[in-house]
């Protein structure tokens, strides 16, 4: 807080806000196309520093050792041309040059020619890496100060040298590895060829560190689902292990509480409906009349309260996923919506397989269209299965909820002043029992406006 006034006041200079500006840009860059797993990430923290490093090695190699050896390379070849030079000029020489060709090519290694005076030739074009150009062009204005053609492109082995002299042109031939250093390329390869093999062998310990990760994460994900997850075992590190025991222990805790609530719930119906079936009882005894007729509907509709509220417990209950053909769902809900005299309308696009709990699945539709259809006179059911996701939608014409009321509908035994979100029983549960289900396919349930003019409501699972 103490910052942000000067801050704001350096922002208004235009070179710090040309900057700012290019600092998030760059940033936004970043965010879209550095990678988002873990592996691909952790890897190319490793990569970048040490591609980085390599070329910092490589550049401060090649600008100091392969120039420096260059230059002493050359140094000395250009000094035993200039000493050949001396000699020709100074003292008396045969007709052919022989004495000064063979001492050269004896003690120095250089093949040697004394031409007729004749021009010398254009110069060559020079190579894009001219470091043997420049190492040997500077030597000989330096040590012979004379004009001078050189080649080093035309045979690769072999650098050509020619001197202008007073009377004749020396032309001097010599080695490409007596005035450049020709195996440093050595260095480079061992560089990068260790730096690969340890990159190598980084990358299979990584691999190694991150797929117990991978499995965490997939383990969760599919616990999130609703899926079993025995197979899954704590591997890699130590703080991996523990974040692991931890889902495990975690999940028993789940399981159980599940467990006893299903065992409770399980009781509870027993005991419940026991004391209704004796009401059914008593009522048939006390034959049929008016009075009688009321407790009937009255005992009714607690049994059709009970159901509600057990189906609101026990959730998806010990249900296992499996492979459903969600396109037949679809068509089972348009005929049991077009039962009731509602104009239906279905459709599906995609893999009609999916995987799901079917019977958790077909409440949480029926939820939704028998909502729908008490409510609207026509009801659209659609259903796409593309790109890792199951959306099934359920449009209808009817009053619709306002969407600053939408949050309230999913409250359990919450009801508006019109029942958009009783179910068949009134219970006020319809919608909390679809979302419930919904999310325990690790997705979710919303309402949004429906093109129909009334309320849409969207299940979208992951596959």
């Amino acid at each position: 807080m103490i910052f942000k006034a000067p801050l704001r006041a350096l922002a208004k200079i235009p070179p710090l806000r040309e900057m700012i500006r290019i600092y998030r840009m760059s940033g936004q860059w970043l965010r879209r196309h550095m990678p988002k797993r873990l592996l691909p990430r952790t890897i190319l923290i490793i990569v970048l520093p040490m591609i980085i490093l390599q070329s910092m090695m490589a550049y401060l190699f090649m600008q100091k050792h392969w120039e420096t050896v260059t230059k002493r390379l050359s140094q000395a070849v250009v000094g035993e041309i200039a000493a050949t030079i001396s000699i020709l000029e100074s003292y008396p020489q045969d007709a052919n040059f022989e004495t000064v060709t063979s001492i050269a090519a004896q003690d120095m290694k250089l093949s040697v020619s004394v031409l007729p005076l004749t021009p010398l030739p254009s110069p060559r074009p020079k190579p894009f890496f001219s470091l043997l150009d420049r190492a040997l062009s500077e030597e000989i204005r330096s040590q012979i100060g004379r004009p001078f053609w050189i080649d080093t492109v035309g045979r690769s082995q072999f650098v050509e040298i020619r001197i202008l002299l007073k009377k004749n042109v020396l032309r001097v031939i010599t080695r490409r590895s007596q005035t450049y250093a020709s195996n440093s390329h050595i260095f480079l390869v061992w560089m990068v060829g260790t730096s690969l093999v340890l990159l190598g062998v980084a990358l299979l310990f990584l691999r190694n560190q991150v797929r117990p990760i991978q499995q965490l994460a997939n383990a969760m994900e599919s616990f999130g689902k609703g899926h079993q997850v025995d197979d899954f075992r704590p591997r890699g590190a130590e703080e991996v292990r523990r974040a692991s025991t931890a889902f495990q222990r975690m999940s028993r805790r789940i399981e159980r509480q599940i467990e006893q609530r299903t065992i409770m719930l399980a009781g509870v119906s027993h005991d419940l409906r026991t004391i209704l079936t004796r009401f059914r009882l008593q009522l048939a005894l006390l034959g049929d009349n008016e009075d009688t007729q009321e407790l009937s509907r009255d005992v009714r509709e607690m049994n059709n309260m009970l159901e509600a509220y057990l189906a609101f417990a026990r959730g998806d209950g010990d249900e296992v996923a499996t492979d459903v053909d969600i396109s037949a769902i679809v068509e089972d809900m348009e005929t049991d919506a077009g039962a009731g005299g509602v104009e239906t309308a279905s459709s599906y696009a995609g893999d009609p397989i999916a995987r799901v709990k079917e019977s958790a699945f077909r409440r949480c539709l029926t939820n939704l269209v028998a909502n729908a259809a008490r409510h609207a006179t026509r009801v659209e059911i659609s259903g796409t299965h593309e790109r890792g996701w199951l959306t099934v939608s359920v449009d209808d014409n009817g009053p619709g909820i306002p969407e600053e009321d939408r949050p309230a509908a999913f409250r359990p035994f919450h009801r508006f002043d019109e029942g958009r979100n009783l179910d068949q029983s009134g219970t006020g549960l319809g919608l909390t029992i679809a979302r419930d289900i919904a999310r325990g396919h690790g997705g979710d349930l919303t309402l949004e406006d429906s093109p129909l003019g009334g309320l849409r409501a969207v299940v979208r699972l992951p596959d």
